[in-house]
């Protein structure tokens, strides 16, 4: 299978280094579908799923799999801060920037800004784009599509991912320089995909986020002569205002034996939090309503004010 650089770069005490990518199909069509991962270079689970995506789609590509087809072009870039995953950094490593608050980029400009400029230019015209993401080193994050600002034809295409959870969130300050923030002024349909926690890998979601692209490629009409065995989740869109953060009023360790993606009654126990030095119980963190567990708490170190999970409503 054939990788191609993306952009090739110099160290100041090593060999020239490249980021790789793959370009599959017919290379003179526009894409079809593009994907990325590891703009963080402590989110394993989405270079761990593209470089797989990438190996499968490359045989079918090469005539390899019986029946298959790949009938549009799609773009992989399974890591872009390729440096920052050597050494487990979320930033690039030598200045410790986040290139997902680079976008749109510069191609004279630092380091960071010349990948994301390279990264914009080799997905912008295609008709589907997801990056995917991990959440931070506290938080553990069931598989889920995000939208931010989404157009319609957004919010119907999110469910043929046949993820459980279709989050849409509102924009912020905070994401106008990141990827999909300079995706949408390029028309076409933009998704972010989280699923897991940052310098982990969770092996159920990976397997989970595999099958939810090879079913969207093929829902798209990307790919054909793929049938998965596994029975499709039911989806739920859940608005802005369906999404409740639980907050701690207590400072401690915090243990929950409870797994994000599953659905939770009113009232429920999420966890406990215990003094750190006598081990008594401080108190109990309760879910006030029913809902989807989204998110939970795996750093066990718990100041007062700190987000101990997250619960999306059904209305």
């Amino acid at each position: 299978m054939a990788v191609s650089a993306l952009l090739r770069m110099t160290a100041p005490m090593r060999r020239d280094f490249e980021i790789p990518y793959h370009d599959l199909g017919d290379p003179d069509q526009p894409p079809r579908v593009a994907l990325v991962a590891g703009l963080h270079g402590d989110e394993i689970n989405g270079v761990f799923v593209l470089s797989r995506l990438a190996n499968f789609l490359g045989g079918v590509d090469l005539g390899e799999r019986a029946a298959q087809t790949l009938l549009g072009r799609v773009i992989i870039i399974p890591a872009v801060n390729v440096l920052g995953l050597n050494i487990r950094s979320r930033t690039w490593p030598f200045d410790k920037t986040d290139i997902n608050r680079m976008f749109p980029g510069y191609d004279a400009g630092e380091t960071s800004q010349r990948i994301a400029h390279a990264v914009l230019q080799v997905t912008r015209d295609a008709r589907y784009r997801i990056d995917l993401h991990s959440s931070n080193l506290d938080i553990e994050e069931s598989p889920q599509v995000r939208l931010y600002d989404p157009s319609p034809g957004e919010r119907s295409t999110a469910f043929l991912f046949g993820l459980p959870a279709v989050v849409e969130r509102p924009s912020s300050s905070l994401f106008t320089a990141t990827i999909g923030h300079a995706w949408q002024g390029l028309g076409g349909e933009n998704f972010v995909i989280q699923a897991g926690q940052a310098g982990n890998l969770h092996l159920a979601y990976c397997e989970r986020l595999f099958r939810a692209l090879v079913d969207f490629l093929r829902r798209t009409g990307t790919l054909e002569g793929v049938e998965l065995s596994e029975e499709d989740e039911d989806s739920y869109y859940f608005g802005p205002q369906q999404s409740l953060q639980l907050i701690s009023d207590y400072a401690g360790i915090f243990v929950s034996n409870l797994h994000p993606g599953r659905w939770v009654q009113a009232g429920d126990v999420i966890g406990y939090v215990y003094h750190g030095f006598d081990g008594e119980i401080h108190g109990e963190i309760r879910t006030p309503v029913a809902g989807l567990l989204t998110a939970l708490r795996r750093q066990p170190l718990l100041c007062q004010g700190d987000l101990v999970g997250r619960v999306h409503t059904r209305r």
